[in-house]
């Protein structure tokens, strides 16, 4: 909005104080959508943490979990609306809304946030730990996925060739056939990684912020067409703007961490979770960048296999008369495990956000390796 007045009307237009042509420069405007939903999401935590609580929108915790757990029982949830609010203000007030990517970037957030606001809904309806029912989060993630798919094959600028770490000319092309389906694993893979690091307090949302400062870094390449070819990545000019719609994410991650830190006076919930891994999904996508997104996302992939090996493995090892199997971890995802074994919640967020900032710099080093 501001960037329309601003730039395309007072300055362009009319000529109106020259200095308003730095709105012009998408890392100018990345910059102001950042602190504003910073700030954003700092003015209403407090009200929206109050409002929570008179509702007793209180987290449930399952009997079978972390016993210390137990003392966060009741600690306000649904706090990935203030995440959403702060990126959809940041993003709307200083992107350039005639950019197809942006709104599809909003879709992705807004749509997979709807699934997670149902399901916390739910589950606090029903006080327990349990809401949507696995099928039918997945229906709608699934939906989410294949109409962003759509509409950007629909599109004509968009190819669905593959961008791979590593290698300089190997980029081979899925075809639409293929691609809808892979992108659909990729969008539904990040939303629910997301979904399963949200587990201590400040965990997920200060490896949200490393993943979205590198991917504003990687929409701004993406986006110049010289510096992108230099790089050896598919140049998409419309990904520039999306610059502004990641910074914004960095902005709210920072906001809320200022709430969620140790110890949480609210959580994200589903709604935030989802949303923030449906979101990145969709960013990695719109930018070509999906494989890289596996390196880039390091911590949110290690807690996601950490929970497929330990399913697979109690049911490959289950006792026939029990019905018992055996565990390779104490618990998953592996966040718990390290609880378990006497780490303090507090070690064990810095030291993920240390892998995780590990991972963003092996990412970003790829793109002179290629």
């Amino acid at each position: 909005m501001l960037y329309h007045l601003l730039y395309e009307i007072l300055s362009l237009k009319y000529q109106f104080f020259g200095p308003f042509r730095v709105f012009g420069y998408p890392s100018f405007r990345a910059l102001l959508a950042a602190m504003t939903a910073t700030l954003i999401c700092l003015a209403l935590g407090a009200p929206m943490i109050a409002w929570l609580r008179r509702l007793k929108y209180g987290q449930e915790i399952r009997e079978e979990g972390v016993k210390a757990h137990q003392a966060k029982k009741g600690t306000p949830t649904m706090g990935g609306v203030l995440i959403i609010t702060g990126i959809v203000a940041g993003t709307l007030l200083w992107a350039d809304l005639s950019n197809l990517y942006v709104w599809v970037a909003l879709f992705a957030l807004l749509a997979h946030g709807a699934i997670g606001f149902l399901d916390d809904y739910l589950k606090i309806a029903k006080r327990q730990n349990l809401g949507l029912q696995g099928r039918w989060k997945l229906l709608g993630q699934v939906m989410t996925a294949l109409l962003i798919g759509g509409v950007l094959i629909g599109s004509g600028n968009y190819t669905t060739r593959l961008s791979v770490p590593f290698f300089k000319d190997f980029q081979p092309d899925l075809t639409a056939w293929l691609y809808l389906p892979f992108m659909l694993l990729v969008m539904t893979g990040s939303s629910n990684a997301v979904n399963l690091t949200d587990g201590l307090d400040g965990l997920a949302i200060s490896t949200t912020f490393v993943v979205a400062l590198t991917l504003t870094l990687l929409c701004y390449i993406t986006g110049l067409t010289e510096l992108a070819l230099y790089l050896n990545l598919p140049p998409s000019p419309l990904a520039l703007e999306v610059t502004v719609f990641c910074a914004a994410l960095a902005g709210a991650s920072l906001g809320f961490l200022w709430f969620n830190a140790p110890p949480a006076e609210v959580f994200m919930g589903d709604v935030g979770s989802l949303a923030i891994g449906g979101c990145i999904g969709c960013v990695a996508i719109l930018i070509k960048q999906e494989l890289l997104l596996v390196i880039l996302g390091g911590v949110f992939v290690i807690e996601t296999l950490s929970v497929i090996l330990q399913v697979s493995y109690y049911k490959l090892t289950k006792d026939p008369q029990t019905g018992i199997g055996k565990r390779i971890f104490k618990m998953s995802p592996l966040h718990h495990h390290f609880e378990l074994t006497g780490w303090k919640e507090s070690k064990i967020v810095f030291r993920f956000l240390i892998v995780q900032i590990f991972f963003a710099l092996v990412a970003l080093a790829t793109l002179k390796l290629r």
